[in-house]
């Protein structure tokens, strides 16, 4: 089938391309990191001649490979860029691992020059360790935000599909990429342009940093009662001090035994049960992601004694919070 060309009037003045600078590290995601890139592509091919370039580099300028074990080739090593580049750090799994002193030192260096740096996906935490992130609102993939709240607490983090926040961007993964394309090619050449690029990769619903990237408790949980949705969404933020059902019911206005029923009912669990099952994937997050001591983990999710949390956790998972953190380490390891 032949693609059908729309030429989108851009300004002609700016003959130079606006290059973006993208730095993979291992195990970067391929989908975050894909969804920029063509966004870019198309932009060019819409508005009929180059309006941007790019440049992948990673640590030893040869190839860097993805989660998904797909080795891509690099332009160059963590070389000095132009003061006019864009940046965008490319994380994936084990971002912790993959941002070594080398990359942080780069990074630091090259941020002096007032270049626009972004994290894609869990590259905020890159950010963040280098200190690029401090005072400033930030966006992380859902799954790192627990992990990501306890290291960096002068970040302030959202839960927004991407952040612009002065010269610092993130975005949540996925295609929130896109979103936050989109939002720089609007601003550069005029929404024209972005809207044909969107049309172009049949995305129909662009996203704003107002935007939350978790859907909504009723739709998480498919259940649509706002009184559960409400109780639910009390637990989740207060996983360090865990409220007791007597006073979470009280708070929506029903008696214990209405909101066990209402639990037992569409969640077929007691929301004692509920509530520990949040607190022990919190949990599990900040073992494999963090470096807190298991004594530390225990206190963030509301437990008084590492011996009662590490009795919940084998009951939960059937291994201990230590067994869980070993192992992790030995598959990143392989």
């Amino acid at each position: 089938m032949t693609e059908r060309r729309k030429l989108v009037d851009v300004d002609m003045t700016a003959t130079k391309p606006r290059r973006f600078v993208f730095v993979l590290l291992e195990n970067f995601t391929m989908l975050s990191f894909a969804s920029a890139l063509e966004s870019l592509r198309i932009a060019n091919r819409m508005a009929g001649r180059e309006i941007y370039a790019w440049r992948l580099i990673g640590e030893g300028g040869d190839t860097i490979t993805c989660s998904a074990g797909t080795v891509f080739p690099l332009d160059g090593d963590l070389d000095e860029l132009n003061r006019d580049d864009t940046v965008l750090i490319c994380g994936g799994v084990d971002v912790q691992g993959a941002t070594t002193k080398r990359l942080l030192g780069w990074a630091r260096r090259e941020a002096r020059k007032g270049l626009l740096v972004g994290g894609l996906c869990t590259a905020a935490f890159s950010l963040a360790k280098a200190g690029l992130l401090d005072g400033k609102r930030a966006t992380i993939h859902w799954e790192n935000s627990d992990s990501f709240a306890e290291e960096f607490e002068d970040v302030m983090l959202t839960k927004s599909v991407f952040v612009i926040d002065g010269n610092r961007m993130t975005t949540a993964g996925g295609t929130s990429s896109i979103d936050l394309m989109l939002k720089l090619i609007a601003d550069e050449h005029g929404e024209d342009l972005a809207n044909s690029v969107a049309d172009q990769l049949i995305y129909s619903s662009i996203r704003t940093d107002q935007d939350t990237q978790r859907l909504s408790v009723p739709t998480r949980i498919g259940v649509r009662h706002p009184k559960l949705s409400q109780v639910i969404q009390m637990m989740e933020q207060n996983i360090e001090d865990p409220i007791s059902p007597s006073v979470l019911a009280k708070d929506v206005g029903m008696s214990t035994r209405q909101l066990e029923r209402l639990f037992r009912r569409y969640l077929n669990r007691s929301p004692k049960r509920y509530y520990m099952e949040l607190r022990l994937q919190k949990a599990r997050n900040l073992l494999m992601q963090t470096d807190m001591s298991v004594i530390n983990v225990a206190l963030a999710c509301g437990f008084a004694s590492p011996s009662h949390f590490s009795k919940c956790y084998r009951a939960h998972y059937e291994t201990t919070p230590y067994r869980e953190r070993g192992s992790h380490a030995a598959r990143l390891s392989v």
